[in-house]
């Protein structure tokens, strides 16, 4: 596992079977997990890992990175994935959005969306490119995506708070859920990231203390967020 600051500088965090089981014990609703670096160095996903954390979980599994065609795909899903998430390779072709919805149902499909000063970049954050952040988020509902993974580039790692500006222009632009990504540092941020979104993916302020799960579930609580009880 690795996690970096506005995607540079990334570091070791942890074992990803092991992470991946704690986050399941303590109650997430789901994981995700992005192989941030398959797309980069033109390979696929590492399939075994996704495989030996798809047997320790008990919540839904979302896995990107190096996914280019259905058949690849087809590949992650008979690992254990729940939903698979797609990014460069839908901004290169676009009907891959559909042709996966059509296959798998658009309930899993996630289109991630890396958002830098209200513009899309590829190729883990790497390439710019002519697309508006509002503008694509539309265009892959059209075509069939059933959730929009929504990373700040701005916030990522910071702990400063999500983008809220453009996470609630996404959401407000599309019908389907969004999920905030880049920048929680408080049960606030998450707080205030859930009223504009429909969810919120957490990394760094846990990948360094699995712990922290289960607080902050309570204090969200706390701050008047509904969340279902962890098994």
């Amino acid at each position: 596992m690795v996690k970096g600051v506005r995607f540079q500088e990334l570091r070791e965090v942890g074992d990803p079977v092991e992470l991946g089981a704690a986050y399941s014990d303590r109650g997430a609703d789901e994981l995700v997990f992005l192989d941030v670096k398959a797309t980069l160095e033109e390979r696929e996903t590492l399939i075994g890992v996704v495989r030996r954390v798809a047997e320790q979980l008990a919540i839904p599994f979302t896995v990107g990175g190096g996914i280019r065609s259905v058949a690849d795909a087809d590949v992650i899903v008979s690992a254990g994935a729940d939903k698979v998430s797609i990014n460069s390779a839908a901004l290169e072709r676009p009907k891959l959005i559909t042709e996966l919805a059509e296959r798998f149902g658009s309930q899993a499909v996630v289109v991630a969306i890396d958002t830098e000063s209200g513009r899309v970049k590829t190729r883990a954050g790497t390439t710019e490119t002519a697309r508006g952040t509002v503008e694509w988020a539309r265009e892959a509902e059209e075509r069939g995506a059933g959730e929009i993974l929504l990373t700040s580039i701005d916030a990522d790692g910071t702990r400063d708070g999500y983008d809220l500006g453009v996470t609630g222009a996404v959401a407000r632009a599309v019908s389907i859920p969004v999920i905030a990504s880049g920048g929680a540092g408080t049960a606030r941020h998450v707080a205030d990231a859930l009223r504009v979104a429909q969810a919120a993916l957490l990394a760094s302020i846990l990948h360094e203390d699995p712990e922290r799960l289960t607080s902050l579930r309570e204090e969200l609580r706390g701050l008047g967020v509904p969340l279902r009880d962890a098994a």
